[in-house]
C-alpha cells in the first residue's frame, strides 16, 4: 500500500530510491549503528535493501520528513529528500499471533532531535498498524544505552518485559488497550480515510 501519513510536525513517506544515498550516510554513523543494532553496508547493499523492503509484505517502512525542512506544498510521491530525518518501521513478523508487531523508530538528524518528532511518528504509525492490519500488542527492542527510546517508549506506555544479556537489549511491549488514548485520534482520521477515501487518494492526513 503506497501512502503517505501527514502529522502535526511530520510526513511519513515511503522509502523509495531517492533516499537511498542521505540513509546511507546516516549508516556510517556509528552511533547510530550501535543504535540500531546494525551493520554498515555499502551503497550498492543499501540499494538492494530498499528494493527488498519495499517487496516484503511483512515489514513497512517510511522516512519520516521533518515538516520544518519542507520547501514548498508536498506531493505523494515525491521524495523531498531535504527534509528527511529519519525512519519508522513495522515488523509483522510474529508466526504465532498476526495481531502482534515489531516498532522501531530512528531520529538520524541531530538537529530534528527533541522536538517530539519520534513520538509522533510512532503515534501515526501505530495508529495505521491498528486500522490496517489489526494489530492490537506492539512490542519493541531497545539497547540498553539507548537512553532516548527507553525515555520515548516509556511515556508511549511500553513495559519492560525481558532483557537479553547477551545483546544488551530491552524488551517492552504495549497493547492496544493501554495506547488507546495515545493514538485514538490519529486512529479515527486513518479510519476515515481509508474507509470514505476520495478517488485516487494517497496522502492519509492526521492532526491531534
Amino acid at each position: 500500500m503506497k501512502l503517505s501519513l501527514v502529522g502535526e510536525r511530520v510526513i511519513l513517506v515511503p522509502y523509495m530510491k531517492e533516499h537511498v544515498p542521505k540513509y546511507h550516510e546516516w549508516m556510517q554513523d556509528p552511533g547510530i549503528l550501535q543504535a540500531t543494532a546494525s551493520e554498515p553496508l555499502t551503497l550498492h547493499q543499501e540499494y538492494e535493501m530498499q528494493l527488498s523492503w519495499t517487496q516484503d509484505t511483512s515489514k513497512h517502512t517510511f522516512i519520516v520528513l521533518d515538516k520544518d525542512l519542507m520547501v514548498g506544498d508536498f506531493n505523494h510521491g515525491q521524495p523531498y529528500t531535504q527534509a528527511m530525518v529519519g525512519d519508522v518501521n513495522i515488523f509483522l513478523n510474529d508466526l504465532d499471533d498476526s495481531h502482534i508487531a515489531e516498532i522501531e523508530i530512528m531520529i538520524a538528524e541531530s538537529r530534528s532531535r527533541g522536538k517530539g518528532l519520534a513520538k509522533e511518528s510512532v503515534r501515526l504509525m501505530m495508529a495505521f498498524a491498528i486500522k490496517n492490519f489489526g494489530i492490537l500488542i506492539f512490542r519493541a527492542k531497545i539497547g540498553e544505552s539507548n537512553d532516548a527510546s527507553l525515555n520515548l517508549f516509556q511515556k508511549l506506555e511500553f513495559k519492560r518485559t525481558s532483557y537479553s544479556d547477551i545483546f544488551k537489549e530491552e524488551f517492552k511491549r504495549t497493547s492496544y488497550s493501554d495506547i488507546f488514548k495515545e493514538v485514538s485520534s490519529e486512529i479515527e482520521f486513518v479510519r476515515r480515510s481509508f474507509f470514505n477515501p476520495p478517488s485516487q487518494q494517497l496522502v492519509v492526513t492526521i492532526f491531534n
